[in-house]
């Protein structure tokens, strides 16, 4: 009978889990209560400052098509030109351009034959040229196009049939020519204040290999391994430099790292729900409220707290703990010693976690550089899943490698300013954006 309770209780705490009170990402609970925006004073609308995004004609168009009347449709009468009105239709004109090169040859009287030199890159009878490699990489990186798919793209758009085998060594040129600024990235992100890292697991050829992430508000690393912990953070070669504040879940051998440590308030929220609505623990409820209440202060700051008002939340915040000591005691200890730490519930890992780690939980009241959460790391990886769900898997760790470049590449681009399109254009010039030189 104790086993079909324990049976039925573990049952009922996977069902009522959701994307408020566990890691389950919102897309996998459609019908989830949302949080209704709280009423604004201000009118509906766009603000009398705000710059519209309305489509405005252009000084100089490609393509000029005068109209004229016909005059037998007017009335009889003597008419003078007054000049035109001009409407402006936008449109795209997705053509083939192929560009022949035709180097002179000259001749001497002994037979010496000498040939103008090609321009730089033009080795081949016949090539595609950096536009086409760059637009391919874009489709194949960014927008996660399978390579079958960007076939049927440029067969059917361009009447240019390219084999995987191209599009594949298209991806493969830029991951090599993103070599030296991988260098510079990782390290821009060695030096930042505050580094976000995470870690999500990933499909290759079937095995299950991790993905890894740093990253901050400039700059993004990506780096795909067979393992998820040091040995593979340690081949990367970022965290064992790295002597700011890592940012993270908790994830134990992150602490392995001799730096400062914050740790992310949207998992201590989602699991305080848990604890609240499962557990039916008071003080939970109560936390999630004054963590909340604790990021909006600090938010109304500017980001950091004068001392007195950090050691007033501290004096709540531990107040509080107090008091779920009491409502949520350690286990007690059996009478006969068994190997091991004695098994805690769900809702008293975290309590003591919130104890033992206080420095880290409240370390954004004190440092400006420092998040509130850890959702920069998470929206970094967010793509992957995406890929994730589109391909299933990656074919090898080559193309795993080659994704994870080029997308920290792309998402460095993004977020100084550069387009996709620009991104992948200078990478196929062989060269730098100016944000990383």
């Amino acid at each position: 009978m104790k086993v079909i309770l324990l049976l039925v209780s573990v049952l009922l705490n996977r069902v009522t889990l959701n994307s408020k009170n566990s890691s389950k990402p919102p897309a996998s609970d459609p019908n989830r209560k949302k949080d209704k925006r709280n009423k604004s004073n201000k009118p509906s609308g766009g603000l009398k400052s705000h710059v519209g995004k309305t489509l405005q004609k252009i000084d100089d168009p490609d393509e000029i098509e005068i109209i004229t009347i016909d005059r037998s449709s007017l009335p009889k009468g003597h008419y003078t030109e007054d000049g035109f009105e001009t409407r402006q239709v936008f449109d795209i004109d997705i053509t083939r351009r192929v560009t022949e090169y035709q180097a002179q040859r000259l001749t001497n009287k002994k037979g010496q034959c000498f040939v103008a030199p090609f321009p730089k890159g033009v080795n081949k009878a016949a090539q595609y040229g950096n536009g086409i490699k760059a637009h391919a990489v874009y489709l194949s990186q960014y927008q996660l196009l399978p390579y079958k798919r960007i076939q049927e793209y440029f067969s059917d758009q361009l009447g240019m049939p390219i084999s995987e085998g191209s599009l594949y060594n298209f991806n493969k040129q830029a991951y090599e020519q993103l070599a030296k600024f991988e260098l510079i990235s990782e390290e821009k992100l060695i030096h930042s204040p505050c580094l976000n890292v995470d870690e999500t697991g990933i499909n290759i050829n079937g095995k299950r290999n991790w993905l890894h992430s740093a990253s901050n508000d400039q700059w993004t690393h990506f780096f795909p391994h067979e393992k998820r912990g040091l040995i593979a953070m340690d081949l990367i070669g970022i965290l064992p430099r790295y002597k700011g504040v890592l940012c993270h879940d908790h994830w134990k051998p992150y602490y392995h790292y001799t730096c400062l440590h914050a740790l992310c308030n949207a998992h201590h929220l989602r699991e305080l729900t848990r604890a609240g609505e499962q557990d039916k623990q008071v003080w939970a409820f109560e936390m999630k409220q004054l963590l909340e209440n604790i990021s909006r202060v600090v938010n109304d700051a500017g980001g950091v707290l004068l001392y007195e008002e950090v050691e007033y939340w501290k004096r709540q915040y531990r107040t509080l703990l107090a008091k779920a000591e009491i409502e949520c005691p350690p286990p007690i200890k059996p009478d006969k010693p068994k190997k091991g730490r004695v098994k805690r519930s769900k809702a008293r890992n975290l309590l003591e976690r919130l104890i033992d780690y206080e420095e880290d939980v409240l370390r954004f009241m004190i440092n400006a550089d420092v998040p509130f959460t850890n959702n920069a790391a998470e929206n970094a990886i967010r793509m992957t899943k995406v890929h994730q769900k589109i391909s299933g898997c990656f074919r090898s760790l080559d193309g795993a490698k080659i994704f994870c470049r080029v997308r920290g590449y792309l998402s460095a681009c993004r977020k100084q300013g550069v387009s996709a399109t620009q991104a992948m254009t200078l990478v196929f010039e062989d060269e730098l954006p100016e944000f990383a030189l």
